[in-house]
């Protein structure tokens, strides 16, 4: 398998090299050359009890070439990756109406979706480092959930240093806890006064400033590295073949912010899932429904919410989507969004809002919606939900096809969002036995500006010290 960017200038890729890079060095995601194809009459998408860690190997293998890991070992660290996961299912279906399912992405370490991909490629850093007898430091923006999942996959490894940003007073308090009090010599958590676009543009430049990067090398654990998407992959193919005893088309709805969630869902129709669509849900930072919508991608400004993975205004995983709908030209890519981030406006929205629209459809829920939306699961269903996948139950309640089953992807545990789920409900989520003493641990993290060089000065103190030692 070879890995090609979105956009022109950097080099062909195996998947290894992938998962090191990160980021292309033409500023470019990595995407597969071809996509590799599921047969539909593999025997394990036929299994109504199909076994996660099974399918997950038949799902990843082809991305992975033979001589990075043999099928034994790709089996135990796939099977490593899910042991820490709290239900055997790994992702159980609940249905909440006669043709409506919730997918619980949300029983990993750390109470997110993010635990899917993050303890996978935490494992395969460590094979491939360990292989290769080197050190790597990892650079980070979240919104929330992605900081906490890739903290736990790597802290206390050796082979590595984890430095991941946030914005500062824009995460919920468990989601900051999750990861600032995380002590481990391994782990630098970085407040960032902006917003997570401010975060994530200036993990895109640390990426970009070729000296930085080759000086400390440095990779990625957002989803702008393609391990992530592929190993989310995977719970698509899960769901169908659960429901595919109901003989109905099936429709994914997905809280979408950073695209790298419903991205892998794209994937894994291009792999051959049989699905009939994609929904993106979107809070009051709507500019993915307002796209899927009308072609309309405009920038603005980024406005707080009750669901504050999602307020996002510049999707990173969309540039995926745009090199496919551009027909792979990385150079028509490469303009495009030169004249977004210039702009705030992407260019031939309405033609690429024509090809989306086979696949993808967008509704948005604002803070009131989402309240109404935790409040009426919980009184139909006795079911407590996150805001987040309460976005996604909002958009839910606007569709009207009945042919359709709808599965809603619950991105997070509702405890990470007590607050919300208090207002909508009067009750307080209690966190899991083994994070119920989070709010009494010790916090450790540092505030710097939203100024590059500021913080690629702090990252190089710190790895300057610890050669040092």
């Amino acid at each position: 398998m070879q890995y090609i960017s979105t956009r022109t200038g950097a080099p062909i890729l195996e998947f290894e090299d992938v998962v090191l890079t990160g980021l292309a060095n033409d500023g470019g995601l990595y995407v597969p050359k071809v996509w590799p194809q599921i047969s539909a009459d593999n025997h394990i998408l036929d299994m109504d009890d199909v076994d996660y860690v099974e399918l997950a190997f038949e799902i990843i293998r082809p991305y992975i070439e033979d001589k990075c890991i043999e099928d034994i070992k790709l089996k135990c660290l796939i099977d490593d990756s899910y042991k820490p996961f709290k239900r055997p299912s790994v992702a159980p279906l609940v249905q909440i109406e006669s043709n409506a399912w919730m997918l619980e992405l949300f029983h990993g370490p750390t109470l997110a979706f993010k635990d899917f991909a993050l303890q996978f490629l935490g494992r395969m850093f460590e094979h491939i480092l360990t292989k290769r007898d080197k050190r790597l430091t990892i650079i980070g923006a979240t919104s929330g959930d992605t900081g906490s999942a890739a903290i736990e996959a790597c802290k206390g490894r050796d082979n590595l240093d984890i430095f991941m940003l946030h914005p500062l007073g824009r995460v919920s308090d468990v989601q900051r806890r999750q990861m600032t009090t995380v002590l481990d010599s391994n782990v630098h958590n970085i407040a960032i006064e902006g917003t997570f676009d401010d975060c994530q543009d200036l993990v895109k430049e640390m990426f970009n400033d070729a000296l930085f990067r080759d000086d400390l090398n440095v990779s990625a654990v957002n989803s702008i590295n393609w391990a992530r998407v592929m190993a989310q992959i995977v719970y698509y193919f899960y769901a169908v073949s659960r429901l595919k005893k109901y003989d109905r088309p099936i429709s994914f709805i997905v809280p979408t912010g950073n695209f790298g969630n419903v991205y892998a869902g794209y994937s894994a129709i291009q792999m051959g899932l049989n699905a009939a669509n994609l929904v993106v849900a979107s809070n009051h930072n709507d500019i993915l429904t307002r796209f899927f919508e009308t072609g309309d991608m405009s920038i603005m400004p980024v406005k707080p919410s009750l669901s504050p993975s999602m307020d996002i205004q510049v999707s990173s995983n969309f540039e995926r989507l745009l090199f496919d709908f551009y027909d792979r030209d990385g150079e028509a890519v490469s303009n495009s969004i030169k004249m977004f981030r210039e702009e705030g406006v992407l260019p031939g929205g309405n033609k690429i809002h024509s090809l989306a629209s086979n696949i993808f459809s967008g509704y948005s829920t604002n803070d009131e919606g989402t309240l109404l939306a935790i409040k009426q699961l919980y009184d139909d269903r006795g079911v407590l939900v996150d805001p987040h996948t309460a976005v996604g139950l909002g958009a839910l309640k606007q569709l009207k096809n009945n042919e359709t089953l709808h599965v809603v992807l619950a991105t997070a545990h509702p405890a990470k969002f007590p607050d919300a789920v208090k207002q909508a409900t009067g009750i307080n989520p209690d966190l899991p036995t083994f994070l119920s003493d989070l709010y009494d641990r010790e916090e450790r993290f540092t505030k710097l500006n939203n100024n590059l060089s500021a913080v690629e000065s702090y990252i190089r103190d710190v790895m300057s010290s610890k050669i040092h030692c």
